[in-house]
């Protein structure tokens, strides 16, 4: 069993029988890995909460057959702290991971500029610098945009005449000038 290391933060967590979890994990080299926490809802357990969605943590994974397992985890940050406790930057919070989730499709591929961008909306969504609306706003209009989907804020999305415009449409792709409005 080949081990690797590498930092990641915790997308969300699964029950696997009567004491293990299935944590799907995004991580800085190796991109959305899904892998077995061994015991972690055990009193004793050496993980403890160090493996809760919010987490940013260095993880020691052993390669298996079809997940990997988490051999040794240290925390970075514990971004839950600051988060769970207040109700809209929970539900930001909430978006932040499954939209991240959805958009790093591949599984074991580098996804760098995504944990990236996870990993600072979430501290700022944690000491609360920012209004969680425009941390959320920020946050997808980035992440659309690295994953391919950015929107057109210059030419019109439909004709192509150069702007700038004042209506926005999403069904677009972007801005649209005041014909095809």
């Amino acid at each position: 069993m080949p081990l690797y290391r590498d930092e990641a933060i915790v997308l969300r967590t699964h029950k696997l029988g009567e004491a293990d979890r299935i944590a799907t994990l995004l991580t800085r080299a190796n991109g959305k890995v899904r892998a077995v926490v061994k015991g972690v809802r055990r009193t004793s357990s050496r993980f403890g909460a160090r493996l809760e969605p919010f987490s940013h943590v260095d993880l020691q994974l052993a390669t298996g057959r079809t997940l990997d397992v988490v051999t040794q985890a240290v925390s970075i940050s514990a971004y839950g702290e600051g988060i769970v406790n207040d109700y809209a930057r929970y539900t930001t919070g909430t978006v932040l991971l499954e939209t991240t989730d959805r958009l790093v499709v591949e599984e074991k591929e580098p996804a760098t500029q995504h944990h990236l961008l996870l990993a600072g909306a979430l501290r700022v969504l944690s000491t609360g610098e920012r209004e969680p609306a425009l941390v959320l706003d920020s946050f997808l209009l980035r992440a659309l945009a690295i994953s391919g989907y950015a929107p057109s804020f210059g030419d019109c999305a439909r004709c192509g005449e150069e702007g700038p415009h004042r209506a926005f449409n999403p069904a677009s792709g972007g801005v649209v000038c005041a014909t095809c409005r």
